[in-house]
């Protein structure tokens, strides 16, 4: 997902000991074909990041993000090396526990970091000093920052100032406006928070439509353009994702880099090797070339 430097070179993640990205290259590759002297078209890989959602120590799927929905999946660790064993190179490893304020499963979610050779982003209950520090000492690539984006926007901007490119912001969205606490409290209105945020400095955001999440009702085609087309940050899809088209969709949204995929996996819907195969071989136009 983001781009990083060489492996070993300095400050890349392998020169201090973070678990590195895919290859330790970047994630969306770009590949001319001259189909046509007068005609291009750019062939982009999207980056796939299965889920292991976790509460009360169970990887489970919620419905919208709310309490109570759950769908128990069984182990999160066995989950996360299931996704590993199918190819996965990103996991997006979620306390939901910490998220909605009632806990944490901090032992847990730091032991199926360890255990994994992939890619881990982050989420969670990831609001101030100390569960940052904590969620970055798991050894995580990247941490992704929700509701401290809303609450505490001065915060959020002193941490990405000194993480930088480790921290993405989930900006999960209901309509237009943006969703905390565990999406249990609504925030402030996606653009002017996403205005702020780019100004800010923040690397790439992660973007759900919070009323598809867990449904298997197809993405938001639409938000991800909007979010697209005023940013020029990086952006990762969440939420209704239900069949491989949708992924096909999701890759033709130029400026999206990546797709979070979890209760399509965990119903069947697909199987991982088989939305790899798609993803790495979806084609979408350059952004500000859109056919």
């Amino acid at each position: 997902m983001p781009g990083r430097a060489a492996s070993g070179s300095p400050g890349s993640p392998s020169s201090v000991g973070l678990k590195p990205g895919p290859d330790e290259r970047s994630p969306i590759r770009w590949r001319i074909l001259g189909l046509r002297e007068t005609r291009r078209v750019a062939l982009m890989a999207l980056t796939l990041l299965p889920a292991v959602d976790v509460a009360d120590g169970s990887a489970v799927r919620l419905v919208q993000g709310e309490a109570g929905s759950e769908t128990s999946y069984g182990d999160p660790l066995e989950a996360a090396l299931t996704w590993q064993r199918d190819g996965a190179e990103w996991i997006h490893l979620v306390d939901l526990d910490a998220a909605f304020g009632r806990g944490s499963n901090r032992e847990l979610i730091a032991k199926v970091v360890r255990a994994v050779d992939v890619a881990v982003e982050l989420s969670g209950g990831i609001r101030d000093d100390d569960s940052l520090d904590a969620a970055l000492a798991t050894g995580a690539t990247r941490v992704n920052i929700g509701t401290a984006a809303l609450e505490n926007p001065d915060w959020v901007r002193r941490a990405i100032d000194r993480v930088g490119e480790r921290i993405a912001v989930g900006l999960d969205v209901r309509g237009t406006t943006l969703a905390a606490r565990g999406w249990t409290q609504e925030g402030g209105e996606l653009f002017d928070v996403l205005a702020r945020l780019d100004a800010d400095g923040c690397a790439r955001y992660v973007v759900t439509d919070v009323r598809r999440d867990g449904t298997l009702t197809g993405p938001n085609v639409e938000l991800l353009r909007s979010v697209t087309a005023a940013t020029d940050r990086p952006v990762v899809a969440s939420g209704g994702v239900s069949s491989l088209a949708d992924l096909t969709a999701i890759a033709a949204v130029p400026g999206v880099e990546g797709a979070i995929v979890g209760k399509a996996l965990y119903a069947g819907a697909f199987t991982l090797p088989e939305a790899l195969a798609v993803a790495g071989g979806a084609a979408a136009p350059p952004r500000g070339q859109e056919r």
